[in-house]
């Protein structure tokens, strides 16, 4: 009956046909990810700066820089389990998001300070923020649809295009403000985003009622699905979601070169010369968030045909088709890589093409893969399942920083083309085994409740 209740509180107010609540976390959301990726810009481009320049970094080499990004992005993804652990267990969805945008002001606060002691605990504090409140408020974006909601994948897109928007303006403003003028000036500015954020979500809540609150041990009347195991079928679908855990972990181990290698590789092989004026490296990492916004509704569109063709459009065929095109993108930085060999320099419009097809792929497959755990989760597993998700991205991550770490011996090119040649192995046997891994979701994914 609770559960009942609040659905019917969040439908009585819509905004184009979906609850205001939607756009409560879409811009509580948009912020944070402005703040994250304005520092994630800035990352590599910071430590590698020397550090007798007019605006000085750590001064280190490129491996060394690569491998602590991938140590801060692993652990801002892994920090999601207990994130979600907290929110299953003590405070609920929606009070541990508030914590975590608390946490995140602070951290990204501390950014903003010049010393080395600064940058090491800002880094803490964000990445403590961004674990309690990444997990849960995506599982509370699910929680605005009842079940079996055919609106509940475009509410995901509408929330992912929030996702975006903010990681476009990051690195532009953030970057530009970083790189010209001081670096911890860049960090500041990402502060005040997070700031807003927090605002934002705070004024929102008498449109959050019901949703993301803590289910109470012998309170709640759904309290016997929070005591009993596992069915036959939950199980299945468990089994389902590791998998496609794995998936994320590979699609994320490579697409997450972008803030690393790629990264590097614009600041340092990249011809960034545009009508006379060089284009600051961090601008590039805005193309991923350009292109979603641009795109988004195309892909989702042609999903939406191709489904109601007949044609496969589960989200574990998504996801592999992702992951295929995602690989291809990594074809463009082999030609780049090809470029810088023969001229010193690599033209940016392979910067651009490569960051096209890992966008179109992302489109693909990231989306999907939220509302798909939304709709296979146990509902007393709900956020600490989602705190897997961000776990798996998390360990992406790592892996990424791993594999551009060896590009300082291995050279771009042997590296580039490796990625190409696994990912299109991936997704091509996902695609083979799609039918039985179909049969273990047990229709999870069909419109209507059974």
């Amino acid at each position: 009956m609770i559960a009942e209740k609040s659905f019917v509180q969040n439908e009585s107010k819509t905004l184009f046909g979906h609850p205001l609540g939607l756009y409560v976390l879409f811009f509580t959301e948009m912020w944070e990810r402005f703040s994250y990726y304005g520092m994630r810009a800035l990352f590599t481009l910071f430590l590698v700066a020397k550090t007798n320049t007019d605006n000085p970094g750590f001064g280190w080499t490129n491996s060394e820089a690569i491998a602590l990004y991938g140590w801060y992005t692993m652990l801002v993804y892994l920090a999601s389990v207990p994130g979600g652990w907290i929110a299953d267990n003590f405070l609920g969805q929606k009070k541990t998001v508030m914590l975590g945008g608390f946490l995140l002001c602070v951290g990204h606060t501390i950014l903003a300070f010049d010393t080395e002691i600064s940058f090491y605990l800002g880094c803490f504090f964000v990445i403590l923020g961004v674990g309690g409140l990444k997990p849960n408020i995506s599982s509370m974006v699910g929680g605005l649809y009842p079940k079996g909601d055919e609106r509940r994948d475009l509410g995901f897109y509408i929330f992912y295009m929030g996702i975006n928007i903010g990681g476009f303006a990051a690195p532009i403003l953030c970057g530009w403000v970083g790189e010209t003028y001081n670096w911890h000036y860049g960090f500041g500015l990402a502060a005040i985003g997070m700031f807003i954020g927090q605002l934002t979500y705070s004024y929102g809540q008498k449109y959050l009622v019901g949703i993301g609150d803590f289910i109470g041990k012998d309170s709640h009347p759904d309290n016997e699905l929070r005591k009993r195991k596992l069915t036959p079928i939950e199980k299945d679908r468990v089994k389902v979601l590791l998998i496609s855990f794995l998936l994320i972990i590979v699609f994320w181990g490579a697409f997450e070169q972008a803030g690393g290698l790629m990264n590097l590789y614009a600041k340092q092989k990249t011809d960034r010369m545009l009508l006379g004026i060089e284009i600051p490296a961090s601008w590039f990492q805005s193309l991923n968030s350009f292109f979603i916004i641009t795109l988004a509704v195309l892909v989702g569109g042609f999903w939406m045909r191709w489904k109601l063709k007949g044609k496969e459009a589960s989200s574990l065929y998504k996801i592999a088709i992702g992951i295929l095109i995602m690989g291809w993108g990594f074809l463009f930085m082999r030609f780049a890589a090809m470029d810088y060999e023969v001229a010193g320099k690599s033209a940016m419009y392979w910067l651009v093409l490569a960051y096209l097809f890992h966008t179109i792929g992302e489109l693909c497959a990231s989306p999907v893969s939220l509302s798909f755990i939304t709709k296979l989760a146990p509902v007393k597993y709900a956020a600490s399942i989602m705190g897997l998700y961000w776990a798996a991205t998390g360990l992406g991550n790592k892996l990424a920083a791993s594999i551009g770490g060896f590009a300082e011996t291995a050279g771009e090119k042997q590296i580039f083309t490796g990625i190409f040649i696994f990912c299109t192995l991936i997704g091509i046997l996902i695609i083979l085994l799609l039918k039985p891994l179909k049969r273990l979701t047990h229709g999870a994914e069909d419109l209507l409740t059974k």
